[in-house]
């Protein structure tokens, strides 16, 4: 129970700077009716408890399930690892709330263009693709800047043959498909196979499955947008959650947010199974202990997503539609670095991804040091992507191709531990929070601005919160660099 409540202290530091920039921004420039206010504050309480719970159950469940099939593929037949790899990246990416949550606001700004399920499907597919690609790199020695610069070569190329639209749909999918329930079970994969393949590489090969695993989506997006010959998507619409009633929101998502999240977490549990039964063979302590952290793991997404539905994302949109209307353009940038400067701090795979890299180091990179520095880039990503909106002639390709470019050319220049980290700290920065608040925060304002394309300008945003903290990342590795050479 200790172990509890740390995780529900840690996420209430977390969660209540952003109510604390929402209540300052309503009671000054950007104010709310009360009832989309209380449903905020309510919102709010559903998000800490379900983050706790869920970090909870991730840490005894999910977590131990990724590393245990990481050491049990790696000792299989090479033919039956790539099957089973690639099951397994699709079904925990079918599982991800943040891609069925971005998966339906691709669906309400298309008016209808592009199925949920189309878009989940593409993008599992994708995820599994480059699971089986970061782990076999991890056996087989392959150098992992090397591949980050082969297959951002590749994405480069094809960005040329892509709308704006699907630009903006692929870069975003990559950073949803890395949250809450994704992160945790990839990263202990890695981590699984290289302890068991051990030798000098071990702590650095830990990284980096996070970021290849990441490319998938952003490949397969614009590969069917080439293949079906799909050029650009007319929809101006943008999901608005009912606004009446302060509870009925929630009490109508609950249940609907509880059978979503039974059904995704129902292959994951029978993969463990079949393992458990035929592998693992573990004592019925440990079974019953990782089968109460799924359970854990699902009352907590269940309370998390009905959260931010019913209050979170809204809140997110009114205050992009105010704030646009209402203020000047760098009054918009300042608060959109302000809200990035904290809403980092409410991801919960963050914190997954933060811990692991304070013990796999032992001390050696801080937990605190990651925290600021992404706080850092992402409070740059959100400013800047407000930037973009407001100037039309700005193209998201303008930010994403120096700044993917600089990240290809930092990983050749710091060592290998921070190329692996920076990568997966872009794909963990971006998830539930940023594909709610955030998201819809940058749609809001995208409505409101008579140049802005909600297709084009509303999206991208995570695409920028996920590149951001891979350069900032390996610039500190640069100056980690820098100090050991001084020393």
């Amino acid at each position: 129970m200790d172990i509890l409540l740390d995780k529900f202290k840690e996420v209430a530091g977390s969660v209540l700077p952003i109510v604390a920039i929402v209540l300052l921004l309503h009671f000054t420039i950007a104010p709310l009716a009360l009832d989309v206010l209380f449903r905020f504050i309510i919102g709010a309480i559903f998000v800490i408890i379900g983050l706790g719970i869920f970090l909870f159950g991730a840490e005894i469940g999910i977590t131990p399930i990724g590393s245990l099939l990481g050491k049990t593929i790696a000792k299989t037949n090479k033919t039956i690892v790539v099957i089973v790899l690639f099951v397994l990246g699709f079904l925990i990416t079918v599982a991800e709330p943040d891609l069925a949550i971005l998966a339906n606001q691709i669906f309400s700004a298309s008016g209808g263009a592009l199925a949920p399920s189309f878009i989940i499907t593409i993008v599992s597919i994708g995820v599994g693709i480059m699971v089986v690609v970061g782990l076999l790199r991890i056996l087989f020695n392959g150098s992992l800047n090397r591949f980050f610069i082969g297959f951002y070569g590749l994405l480069f190329i094809l960005a040329f043959f892509v709308s704006e639209e699907f630009l903006a749909i692929s870069v975003d999918a990559s950073g949803a498909t890395t949250g809450a329930m994704t992160t945790p079970f990839i990263l202990a994969l890695g981590y699984g196979v290289s302890q068991l393949k051990g030798g000098k590489t071990a702590e650095e090969d830990s990284f980096g499955l996070v970021g290849l695993a990441s490319i998938g989506p952003i490949l397969m997006i614009m590969l069917m947008s080439i293949i079906l010959n799909f050029t650009e998507i007319q929809g101006d619409a943008v999901a608005v959650i009912p606004t009446v009633g302060i509870l009925k929101p929630f009490l109508a998502m609950l249940p609907h947010e509880f059978q979503a999240v039974t059904i995704t977490l129902i292959p994951l549990t029978i993969v463990y199974l079949l393992f458990n039964h035929f592998g693992f063979k573990l004592k019925r302590r440990r079974h019953h202990q990782i089968l109460r952290g799924l359970g854990y793991t699902l009352v907590g997404l269940t309370l998390f997503l009905t959260g931010v539905n019913a209050g979170f994302m809204e809140v997110g949109r009114i205050m992009g539609e105010t704030l646009a209307r209402d203020v000047s353009g760098l009054v918009l940038v300042l608060v959109g670095f302000g809200i990035g400067t904290v809403v980092v701090l409410a991801e919960p795979a963050v914190y997954v991804l933060t811990e692991q890299i304070e013990d796999v180091t032992a001390g050696g990179i801080p937990k605190r040091i990651i925290l600021i520095t992404l706080s850092i880039a992402i409070a740059l990503a959100v400013s800047l992507s407000m930037i973009r909106i407001l100037i039309p002639a700005i193209k998201l390709w303008h930010f994403l191709l120096p700044g993917f470019g600089l990240a290809l050319y930092l990983s050749r220049k710091v060592p290998p531990i921070f190329v692996g980290v920076g990568f997966d700290a872009g794909g963990v920065a971006s998830g539930p929070m940023t594909a709610t608040f955030v998201l819809a925060f940058a749609q809001g304002v995208a409505t409101v601005i008579p140049t802005a394309n909600v297709m084009v300008d509303g999206f991208g945003i995570i695409a920028m919160i996920a590149m951001m903290p891979i350069v900032a990342v390996q610039i500190l590795g640069v100056i980690y660099k820098k100090k050991r050479s001084q020393s």
